[in-house]
């Protein structure tokens, strides 16, 4: 008979995750680059400099996700939420491995701060988890609202040449979109405006942060 899983074994199953994200290259991606083959040539250093600060807040948006589902799948009540919160996570790795892919090509580098938003998102994620199933949905549902309104102010503000970095963001923007949707499908609650307002504001500290550090 096989043995079921205790929050405890899913705590420390996010302990692992957050080790093999935080400290870890990126896993190879479940499918390919979809900027691989196109010009990404950036003109001048600064922006290069400017596009590597918007595809680290990117990444970290990635780590926080990682965070966030694992957290989540760690205390939540049914099991096919469980098993969709982790489905999600598996899904946010290409996310991170392109965006960590593309860093690499600017001669950047990750956030310094991957650790703070891996453990601020998976206690966040943990505690959306115990209140309910429902409204762990909504917290993921409005998450993705939020990601994709990032990924649209990001993809303004790219350079024009830059197809690469613009083809990965149109596709995680695709990506996040399915995912709020499917949350909500699922049961996802609205949250009320104070906790959205809460999330925002996490949310703007955590792309200004990450931009330069």
């Amino acid at each position: 008979m096989e043995r079921q899983l205790t929050v405890m074994d899913h705590l420390l199953a996010g302990v692992d995750g957050a080790l093999r994200t935080v400290f870890s290259p990126a896993p190879a991606a479940g499918r390919a680059n979809p900027g691989a083959a196109l010009p990404g040539d950036v003109v001048s250093e600064q922006e290069r400099r400017h596009v590597a600060g918007l595809m680290r807040v990117n990444h970290a948006g990635e780590v926080a996700a990682q965070g966030l589902y694992q957290g989540q799948a760690a205390t939540a009540e049914l099991a096919e939420v469980r098993a969709a919160m982790e489905r999600a996570a598996e899904e946010e790795n290409d996310h991170l491995a392109w965006c960590e892919q593309r860093l690499t090509e600017l001669g950047s580098r990750p956030s310094l701060l991957g650790p703070l938003w891996y453990a601020g998102a998976f206690a966040i994620g943990a505690g959306a988890g115990l209140v309910g199933d429902r409204w762990s949905l909504g917290f993921v549902a409005e998450t993705e609202r939020q990601v994709v309104r990032h990924i649209e102010e990001h993809l303004g503000m790219l350079p024009a040449d830059d197809e690469r970095s613009r083809a990965i963001l149109e596709q995680m923007k695709t990506d996040e979109l399915a995912h709020g949707s499917a949350a909500l499908a699922a049961g996802g609650v609205e949250l009320p405006a104070p906790v959205r307002g809460l999330m925002g504001a996490v949310s703007k500290l955590m792309t200004r942060g990450a931009y330069w550090v």
